[in-house]
């Protein structure tokens, strides 16, 4: 049979020919690609200065690779402390969040302490008034106590101006220099913080009698 009129001997050529054209951008591409962005033309290019510069392209990419990847860190990096710093300021303002409060409470508490002194020595009031103050005493007490206040020890221990407020010295032979004698207005902290430190006094060594004649 004879062949057609569209039909013609030419029809190896054109699958040779699309067996030649590439179905997608190959390895040799790209790196002519990215030579023409640094403004090299390969074939013009000994084979040997073709390796060159390739390799020169090669190590600038992973270079600048490395660096966006380091700078990816350290953003990274800081993002994770910022949020630390964050959770950390707000479980404090949390912490503390009743401090001020606090701090005009304690009065009242020393008042009824002093109320209770007074009253134990006094054989005026009967024992039901004086059994009230107490219990509000108490009461007021375990509040704070709940919230975190606990009173600062003082008596016995080393001076230490994070927590104490040295009101004056005395003298004492029984007492280390240094140490303190007794408490004149208590101290108070809220957790880990003072909110008030304890108004003491402290012991200086005896002064010898020969020293003063």
């Amino acid at each position: 049979m004879g062949k057609g009129p569209n039909e013609s001997d030419d029809q190896p050529e054109e699958q040779e020919e699309r067996a030649e054209r590439p179905e997608s951008p190959g390895l040799e591409q790209e790196l002519e690609e990215l030579l023409a962005q640094a403004g090299v033309d390969l074939d013009s290019l000994p084979l040997e200065d073709q390796v060159s510069s390739l390799k020169t392209s090669l190590e600038q990419a992973q270079q600048e690779a490395a660096e966006n990847l380091d700078t990816a860190q350290r953003a990274q990096a800081e993002m994770v402390n910022f949020r630390r710093r964050t959770d950390e300021d707000r479980i404090a303002n949390a912490k503390y969040a009743n401090s001020r409060l606090i701090a005009n409470i304690l009065p009242v508490l020393e008042e009824l302490d002093l109320a209770i002194s007074h009253t134990e020595s006094s054989s005026e009031i009967n024992d039901s008034f004086l059994e009230g103050i107490k219990l509000i005493q108490r009461k007021l007490t375990g509040v704070l106590e709940s919230e975190g206040v606990a009173a600062i020890e003082a008596v016995g221990l080393m001076f230490n101006p994070m927590e104490h407020e040295a009101v004056g010295t005395e003298e004492s032979s029984e007492v280390e220099p240094g140490y303190i004698t007794q408490i004149l207005r208590p101290g108070f902290r809220l957790h880990d913080r003072v909110i008030r430190p304890a108004q003491v006094m402290v012991a200086t060594a005896p002064k010898d009698p020969s020293e003063s004649k």
